[in-house]
């Protein structure tokens, strides 16, 4: 178990997608993703594997959940500064985790 106090300390805001591209040095097949998370944390970049479920156009312009206070992490050339996140389909494919009505950008998770 956990307390709320360690609950507190994951930073996880909504981001606006404004870019995704291919990204072909990847493992396993994934998107670079541009996200903009308004004034306070700004523009990041994250990879995400979403292939399966998403276009790369049908992706810009989503409004998306991700942990911006983990360490940036580095995927081959790619340097990957926030966790998006998912929960996966029957098979295992990711469904991204999003908010059902249109909130700010940037608002924190509670």
């Amino acid at each position: 178990m956990i307390t709320y106090n360690d609950f507190v300390k994951v930073d996880i805001r909504v981001g606006k997608i404004l870019q995704a591209e291919d990204f072909p040095q990847a493992r396993k097949p994934a998107y670079k993703l541009t996200i903009d998370f308004g004034s306070e944390i700004g523009v990041k970049k994250s990879s995400a594997q979403i292939t399966k479920h998403y276009t790369k156009e049908e992706l810009v312009g989503k409004l998306i959940l991700a942990v911006v206070n983990f360490p940036p992490k580095q995927i081959g050339p790619f340097r990957s500064e926030v966790l998006v996140l998912g929960v996966p389909d029957e098979e295992e494919n990711v469904v991204l985790l999003t908010p059902d009505k249109a909130v700010p950008i940037g608002g924190r998770m509670y």
